[in-house]
């Protein structure tokens, strides 16, 4: 499966960064404890078995949209199997239409059952994971407001990527970094 992700300016990064250690040194579940090299804060608008040439082209023109002005909103929860933690994005026009571009693009040219349901434009919820466990409830704890930073308000989605949960390769799409 390829994923298609936005990356986040130096700024956000380390402040998801910082609420990544945060919740690790409070005993929680955290993105921090991911060893990948290819681990850093990102923003999943999709994912698809391959990036075929008709799915690439659309993704070069949605690249040359960055980088893209957005808001975090503040904290979330998902239950869905796995307990997530996350920074909310504001889905504003510009990022519903880059969003929904993106979903044009791989469902154009991937079998539909291969598609999360999860990412399709009006379902899709936009955000920057700081924990995820199977454990369910995992993130009820009292603390977790407490423990982390606000997010920041102005964040800029700089560069689209690919990540190949097969391979572990990492591409990126454009613009570069």
């Amino acid at each position: 499966m390829r994923t298609v992700e936005l990356l986040l300016d130096e700024a956000a990064e380390a402040a998801v960064r910082e609420a990544w250690r945060r919740l690790a040194d409070a005993g929680l579940p955290s993105q921090a404890r991911h060893r990948s090299p290819t681990n850093s804060p990102h923003l999943t608008l999709a994912a698809c078995p391959e990036l075929t040439a008709p799915i690439r082209w659309e993704l070069a023109e949605v690249a040359a949209a960055l980088p893209l002005p957005v808001r975090f909103t503040g904290l979330v929860r998902f239950e869905r199997p796995t307990s997530v933690l996350a920074w909310a994005l504001d889905l504003d026009s510009a990022l519903a239409d880059l969003h929904r571009r993106v979903w044009e693009a791989v469902a154009s040219d991937s079998p539909s059952e291969a598609l999360n349901p999860f990412h399709q434009p009006g379902r899709w919820s936009p955000h920057v994971t700081l924990g995820r466990t199977r454990r369910a409830g995992a993130f009820t704890d009292r603390r977790v407001p407490e423990l982390l930073p606000a997010p920041p308000l102005s964040v800029r989605l700089t560069t689209l990527r690919s990540y190949d949960t097969l391979t572990g390769h990492l591409e990126v799409l454009g613009p570069r970094p």
